[in-house]
């Protein structure tokens, strides 16, 4: 079975066995998220036309932060909602 994890300067922030794998984005679980304190909600959101629009934390560990470094889709909507339902609440990250 394939892992799938992130890590931010040095610290591992999430690891799972049941990930989603769309559009070359890894997707984990809410519940692979170690420790949801590190996590800060951003005021940047971006639109797909099939997953709706997303919603962005930035990340800070031990003092080194990286602004929009992860990205959910609280409501997922559009064209293919049911493909895109799965993803709800899912982070994705961008390269750390």
């Amino acid at each position: 079975m394939t892992r799938a994890t992130a890590t931010f300067n040095g610290k591992l922030i999430a690891e799972t066995d049941s990930f989603q794998f769309v559009e070359g984005n890894v997707y984990f679980p809410p519940s692979s998220i170690l420790d949801n304190k590190i996590f800060t909600p951003s005021d940047t959101t971006t639109f797909c036309p099939w997953k709706g629009t997303a919603s962005y934390y930035n990340i800070s560990v031990d003092g080194v932060e990286a602004r929009d470094a992860a990205w959910y889709y609280p409501m997922p909507e559009g064209p293919k909602t049911e493909r895109a339902a799965g993803l709800k609440g899912f982070v994705a990250f961008c390269e750390l």
